[in-house]
C-alpha cells in the first residue's frame, strides 16, 4: 500500500498522503483509523464536456494553477472528495493529483468521454464494446492508479436512462465493470473499487442495483459485480424533506447494500438560489445505507449548478451557491460523522443473479455477459500501450496565483491550499479563509442568504438534459456526459 510521508526541505514540500480507503462489510472504510468514510464531494468538471479537448492537451486535472486555486476554495467548503467526468490519460496529471491529495481530497475518475469511441452507448452497446474502447478505458485506470487518493472509477454513467435502454445495455454495462476491475487486479498495487453511477429513475433503479450488485452463480471470483454504486438524484428540491424527496424510497432500496451506495451527483437547482436542506438528511441517521454524496457542481455553467464562477483567465468570483452549502455544512459535527467506527460483519449478503430479481417488464434478466472482444485479453495481460505514469509530486507553492472575489466584489484574502499532515483527511474548519456574501443592502455578511434573481433557464438537471447532444449524431447517447 502507497505510503508517503511529510517532507519540508528548501521550501518545497513533498505532499503528505490520504490514507487509501478500502470497500468492506457495505462501507468505505480507512484501514488507519477502521473508521467508516462518509464522501463530502462535488463535481468537478471546468468547462463542462469542452473542458476535456484532447486536441488542446486539456482537462481538469492538467493545470497546476487553476487545480490549487479550486482545491483552496473546496477546502473551505469541507470537501473531501471530487468526481471529475472526463480525463485524457495521456495528459500528466501528477500535479493537479498531488495538490488535491495535499489538500485530503479524494477523487472518483469516470473513465469514458464524450468523444466517439470513448464511451459504450446507449443503444446498440455491442457496437461500441471493442478493443479500443477498452484500451482507452484501461489508460485512464492506469493514469490514476497509483495516486494514492483514487477513490475509485465509474465503468458508466447513466447509461441506463429509461426500460428501453434497461432491456440491452446491463450485460455490456457489467461486462465493462469486469474488464476494468480485472486490469486493476493485474496492474495496480491495491484494489481500487470499480463501480456504476445510475440515474435516479424509479422505474428502473432498483432493478440496475440488481442487475450490478448480484453474483453470478457458480463463480467464485465474480469480477463483474460492482465494488460501489451510485446515483444521480435531484429529488430534493428546495426546503422539502425527507419524505416528500422520497429519500425514505431510496433508504428501503439500499440499506442491506453489501457495497457502498452514494450520491453521485445531488443539488436541485429549482428554486435558485439554492439552500441545500438535503445535506442535513444525506448525513443523518436517517441516510441508512448511503455513504455520503456528490453536490453538482463545482463551476457554474450554462445550466446554472455552479458553486463559483470562472474566467479562462484565471481568476473566479463565489455564487451565493457556495455560500449556502457551506452554511449548510458548518451545521453538521463532520468529527463524529467521520468517527462512526466500520461495521465488522457485513449487513447482507450478495444475492444470486436471477431473472427473479429484476421486476420491471423489458428489463434485460439475461445474465449471460458478453465475452471479451478480440484482443481485449492482450491489453489486460500486458498492459496499455503507450502506458501512461503518475506519481505524488513536490508542490513548492500552495498559494493561489489569481484573486478570487466574494460575490460583493472584495477579494479573499491569503487564499491558498493548507497542506495536511499524512493521513488527514479535509472537513469544514480545516481551511479557514473567511470568506463573505454581499446582502441585499450592500452590506456584507458571512453566509447570508442571496437576494439574486433565478435565472431563466434554470432547470432541474435530470437525465433527458444528460443525453441531448445532438450533434454529435449516432453517439449523441453516450455512458458519461458532463454538461
Amino acid at each position: 500500500m502507497l505510503k508517503y510521508s511529510a517532507l519540508v526541505a528548501l521550501g518545497a514540500t513533498l505532499a503528505a498522503a490520504v490514507q487509501p480507503l478500502e470497500v468492506k462489510n457495505g462501507v468505505f472504510v480507512n484501514p488507519k483509523t477502521g473508521n467508516q468514510f462518509q464522501i463530502v464531494g462535488v463535481a468537478y468538471q471546468p468547462g463542462g464536456s469542452a473542458g476535456y479537448n484532447p486536441k488542446l492537451k486539456r482537462d481538469p486535472l492538467s493545470n497546476k494553477d487553476v487545480c490549487m486555486r479550486d482545491a483552496a476554495l473546496m477546502q473551505i467548503l469541507g470537501i473531501n472528495t471530487i468526481r471529475v467526468y472526463n480525463l485524457d490519460p495521456d495528459l500528466n496529471h501528477d500535479e493537479c493529483a498531488s495538490i488535491f491529495n495535499a489538500a485530503g481530497m479524494y477523487m472518483l475518475l469516470d473513465v469514458n468521454s464524450p468523444l466517439v469511441g470513448e464511451s459504450l452507448t446507449s443503444f446498440n452497446p455491442w457496437e461500441s464494446y471493442y478493443a479500443q474502447y477498452l484500451n482507452r478505458t484501461f489508460a485512464v485506470v492506469e493514469a490514476f492508479k497509483d495516486y494514492p487518493n483514487t477513490l475509485g472509477f465509474f465503468s458508466g454513467n447513466e447509461v441506463m436512462n429509461n426500460e428501453e435502454t434497461g432491456a440491452t445495455v446491463p450485460p455490456y454495462m457489467r461486462a465493462v465493470t469486469r474488464d476494468i476491475k480485472n486490469y486493476v487486479k493485474k496492474h495496480a498495487s491495491r484494489p481500487i473499487p470499480v463501480g456504476y453511477s445510475a440515474a435516479d429513475v424509479r422505474d428502473i433503479l432498483a432493478d440496475s442495483y440488481n442487475y450490478f450488485q448480484c453474483s453470478l452463480p457458480g463463480d467464485t471470483n465474480d469480477m463483474s459485480k460492482g465494488d460501489m454504486f451510485a446515483l444521480n438524484s435531484y429529488s430534493w428540491c428546495g426546503a422539502s424533506s425527507f419524505k416528500e424527496a422520497s429519500y425514505d424510497e431510496l433508504v428501503s432500496i439500499f440499506k442491506t447494500s453489501d457495497v457502498p451506495v452514494f450520491f453521485s451527483e445531488f443539488g436541485c437547482n429549482t428554486p435558485s438560489p439554492r439552500v441545500f436542506t438535503e445535506v442535513g438528511a444525506i448525513y443523518s441517521s436517517q441516510m441508512e445505507g448511503f455513504s455520503g454524496g456528490i453536490v453538482y457542481e463545482y463551476t457554474q455553467e450554462p445550466n446554472n449548478y455552479g458553486l463559483v464562477n470562472l474566467t479562462e483567465e484565471g481568476p473566479a468570483t463565489l455564487t451565493s451557491d457556495f455560500y449556502a452549502l457551506k452554511e449548510q455544512y458548518a451545521k453538521l459535527d463532520f468529527k463524529t460523522i467521520q468517527g462512526v467506527k466500520a461495521p465488522t460483519t457485513s449487513k447482507a449478503q450478495s444475492a444470486a443473479c436471477s431473472s427473479k430479481l429484476i421486476t420491471t417488464k423489458g428489463f434485460n434478466s439475461n445474465f449471460t455477459l458478453p465475452k471479451l472482444p478480440p484482443g481485449a485479453q492482450e491489453i489486460i495481460d500486458k498492459g496499455v500501450s503507450p502506458k501512461p505514469s503518475g506519481k505524488i509530486v513536490k508542490i513548492s507553492d500552495y498559494k493561489v496565483k489569481w484573486d478570487v472575489k466574494n460575490n460583493d466584489g472584495t477579494v479573499i484574502a491569503n487564499l491558498a491550499v493548507k497542506p495536511l499532515a499524512d493521513g488527514d483527511v479535509n472537513q469544514p474548519g480545516t481551511n479557514t479563509v473567511s470568506v463573505s456574501q454581499g446582502s441585499s443592502d450592500g452590506k456584507s455578511s458571512s453566509g447570508s442568504a442571496s437576494s439574486s434573481t433565478p435565472s431563466k433557464d434554470a432547470a432541474p438537471r435530470d437525465a433527458a438534459a444528460l443525453f441531448s447532444v445532438a450533434a454529435m449524431g449516432a453517439f449523441a447517447v453516450l455512458a458519461s456526459i458532463a454538461i
